[in-house]
């Protein structure tokens, strides 16, 4: 399906074969499916969404990624694919080859990142939604902070002093100001914002508010084994566990 007025939407999903925190990461079983497996299915139902493409340099990566309904249309320069390799740089890639292999354009491209599993497609919607009819340049997932930086402290000449200091003492968590993380589950952006600014941030960018819940990110074994766990207990579209 096309967005409000014709609009095309791109999702890129980058999943490179290198990772190193855990080896071959994106396709390693989780609960009875391949990481990747659930932010391709994710973006399959969503409502706006054009097409689903994975941008891998791995061949067993691609054909699992196929297996699963994604498009596969290239495979990713090895350069592409390296530890110090920037995020922004396989989407640009991935742009670029639509675009000039392909004689597709899009209007707004995604970037769904394999280690949020628990992200779906009811987020996803909302984001394009939202950046399209607020008319933002990019829209970028976020959920509360777990840890609030005015009760931060930083050392300084063996003292502990306020990381922020606004001249205010905020003796209960509840009267704390609500701080924002990036949860790293979600990016979209007008394509030629990604192509003239090569970064997913303007003065124009508006968040999308996840749960703490589906706002899981995979970086290490612990994070897999408690992803893991919350699958078996069930987590709802609100990030609830069932």
């Amino acid at each position: 399906m096309t967005l409000i007025e014709g609009k095309r939407v791109v999702a890129i999903i980058p999943a490179r074969g290198g990772s190193k925190g855990i080896p071959r990461k994106n396709i390693k079983n989780l609960n009875g499916k391949p990481l990747i497996a659930y932010t391709i299915k994710e973006a399959l139902n969503s409502k706006y969404i054009d097409r689903v493409i994975v941008s891998t340099e791995d061949l067993e990566i691609a054909e699992i990624s196929k297996s699963f309904g994604a498009e596969v249309p290239f495979l990713r320069p090895k350069e592409l694919a390296q530890d110090d390799t920037p995020g922004i740089e396989p989407i640009i890639h991935a742009i670029n080859y639509l675009l000039y292999d392909e004689n597709y354009n899009s209007d707004y491209v995604m970037c769904l990142q394999c280690t949020s599993p628990l992200r779906n497609s009811k987020h996803i919607d909302q984001g394009i939604y939202d950046i399209y009819t607020k008319d933002a340049d990019s829209a970028i997932s976020v959920c509360e902070s777990e840890v609030n930086p005015y009760w931060m402290k930083v050392i300084k000449n063996g003292k502990m002093v306020d990381y922020l200091s606004d001249n205010k003492f905020y003796a209960r968590r509840q009267d704390l100001p609500i701080v924002y993380r990036l949860n790293g589950a979600i990016y979209i952006a007008k394509v030629d914002i990604i192509l003239n600014n090569k970064n997913w941030y303007t003065n124009n960018t508006i968040p999308i508010v996840m749960d703490k819940f589906t706002s899981v990110d995979i970086d290490d074994e612990i994070d897999f084994k408690f992803t893991e766990f919350l699958l078996k207990q069930g987590v709802d579209s609100y990030g609830r566990i069932i």
